[in-house]
């Protein structure tokens, strides 16, 4: 059993930047494959970004829409996972959560996520 609490959600203007926070307890953090979602009002969850295992390379995978704009890193030392969001859009508004997997390498869909946090309110303004 891992827990996951996400934070540094808010209300930002169209350009600017925030960085979600995941911290994980429960187990030990670097045997799980981390992922970022969102869900906007009326819309269906979606991938934004995800990183595998140390044995899966720590590679990371992000959907286009965000590519080149979000980055996602981990800290096994600090058990947490980072999403720096930069050149933030209207679209980007959306509660964001944080997932953690067994497998070693994960991607987009939901079903390969077995744990999820609360989630955060990310908001930006035009």
């Amino acid at each position: 059993q891992v827990q996951l609490v996400e934070s540094g959600g808010g209300l930002v203007q169209a350009g600017g930047s925030l960085r979600l926070s995941c911290a994980a307890s429960g187990r030990t953090f670097s045997n799980y494959a981390m992922g970022w979602f969102r869900q906007a009002p009326g819309k269906e969850r979606e991938f934004a970004a995800a990183v595998s295992r140390r044995d899966g390379n720590s590679t990371t995978y992000y959907a286009d829409s965000v590519t080149g704009r979000f980055t996602l890193s981990r800290d096994n030392a600090k058990n947490t996972v980072y999403l720096q969001m930069n050149s933030l859009k209207p679209e980007d508004t959306a509660v964001y959560y944080c997932a953690a997997s067994y497998r070693a390498v994960v991607g987009k869909y939901a079903y390969e996520y077995d744990y999820w946090g609360q989630g955060t309110q990310v908001t930006v303004s035009s």
